[in-house]
């Protein structure tokens, strides 16, 4: 009996211990507040340091975020707001989209209040903080997101194609004639455009009606002045001339900003080009392409005179990127903590350090190992210290019915399917009183 008891023993021992080594142990419980945060910038691999740094100071906080393509990011949060299942935080741009997604958010300034202090309004660039509010009701004083960069919208020369061909920084539309006679018989692109974007589009427009008729856009937003007037037809007229004249590219309207006239401009067959403050961040990507390299290929410069009256002096710009935080986030202070840290703390510093944009922080740069190059320290200077102090007019519009029929009648104008007449007529019927 004994035998066989010990028999039993030893299979049951065995048993268990085929059994034990079979079982995992139990996975152990993540105990981090999730925030969970959508936009379409930064980018994912700048998005991705930014949360590393931020959960390294922060380890109870865990970020989930989705980075999209603008356009899918618009479909998302749209999606999003209907379903009610909002993010904790989203990106955001001033005027238009903050107000259409304005009651999904919540007021801020009492909150960056407990971290910042009560001065904390001071910390920005006062562009910044005037356009957080663009488009509230009158009388509504919350900021419902802040920004995190901003920006001035203007064009890039390529520094050793303009050198090549001997010519200075054009400053008129003669000076982009006299180019253009130059450059077609090199396969250069004078102005490299991808025209399929309706932003890029539009930021185009707006820097030709700012030269035409200063701040003139915004009285017709608010209806004291209409778009069919005549100098934003004028302004259609000179955009259509633009391609009349090939000095935009053949093909623009089917090209796309990115990867399209990016791998173009970066390829050296662009003269000149319009982007923003944002095409520094050419040198923080991986591996970069010569002229990007330290950014030694390029320059900034302004839309060239089409009145005869000279370049403005001030410039358009403000927000690139705000955040806001959603009534999905009531009750947690780490969305706060998130919230902060994006716009001023460890988190932003490493998306400084990139060059996406212009901090909306006053003083935040780059630390000294970021600047490969003497020019890209200059770049840095121009935009930072006498361009961004000069903007006076926002880049963006009020209505996003006006903003839409605008950059429908640009591609219409451009592509001969409209007459500038008949496209500022279609933009006038989309304006709606504010």
């Amino acid at each position: 009996m004994k035998r066989i008891g010990l028999i039993l023993l030893c299979v049951l021992v065995a048993v268990s211990a085929l059994f034990a080594q079979g079982q995992k142990a139990p996975p152990v419980k993540d105990e981090r507040t999730v925030i969970t945060f959508r936009s379409w910038s930064p980018v994912v691999a700048t998005t991705e340091k930014m949360i590393e740094a931020f959960e390294a100071a922060n380890p109870d906080i865990k970020i989930d975020a989705t980075i999209f393509n603008y356009p899918e990011y618009i479909v998302d949060l749209q999606t999003r707001a209907q379903s009610g299942t909002m993010p904790d935080i989203i990106g955001l741009e001033p005027g238009a989209m903050t107000q259409q997604y304005r009651k999904y958010l919540m007021p801020v300034q009492d909150k960056v209040a407990k971290y910042w202090g009560k001065d904390w309004k001071e910390m920005f660039h006062p562009i910044g903080l005037d356009q957080a509010r663009l488009g509230n009701p009158s009388g509504d004083e919350n900021y419902y997101g802040l920004p995190v960069l901003v920006q001035t919208i203007n064009f890039w020369y390529t520094i050793p194609v303009l050198a090549e061909g001997g010519f200075d920084v054009p400053k008129t539309y003669a000076d982009l004639l006299r180019m253009r006679d130059y450059y077609s018989k090199k396969g250069i692109a004078t102005m490299m455009v991808g025209g399929i974007e309706g932003w890029l589009r539009r930021d185009i427009y707006m820097q030709i009606i700012h030269n035409i008729a200063p701040g003139l856009i915004y009285e017709a937003e608010e209806g004291r002045a209409k778009f069919t007037d005549a100098p934003f037809v004028e302004a259609m007229r000179v955009w259509k001339r633009l391609f009349d004249d090939r000095i935009i590219q053949d093909g623009a309207l089917g090209l796309s900003a990115y990867p399209g006239a990016q791998e173009a401009i970066e390829a050296g067959r662009a003269a000149i080009f319009p982007m923003g403050a944002w095409w520094m961040q050419m040198a923080g990507n991986p591996n970069p392409p010569p002229l990007s390299e330290g950014l030694v290929g390029y320059a900034p410069m302004i839309f060239p005179d089409v009145t005869g009256r000279g370049q403005p002096k001030d410039l358009l710009g403000g927000i690139d990127l705000m955040l806001g935080i959603t009534h999905a986030a009531e009750g947690k202070e780490e969305a706060i903590r998130v919230f902060t840290d994006f716009i001023a703390g460890e988190a932003a510093q490493v998306l400084i350090n990139t060059f996406n944009d212009i901090p909306a922080i006053k003083g935040m740069a780059p630390e000294d190992q970021y600047f490969k190059s003497d020019n890209q320290r200059e770049v840095w200077r121009i935009l930072t210290e006498e361009w961004m102090p000069n903007v006076k007019y926002p880049r963006q519009l009020k209505s996003p019915e006006v903003i839409q029929a605008l950059e429908d009648a640009l591609a219409a104008v451009a592509s001969g399917q409209l007459t500038p007449e008949v496209a500022m007529q279609r933009v006038q019927a989309a304006w709606k009183p504010l």
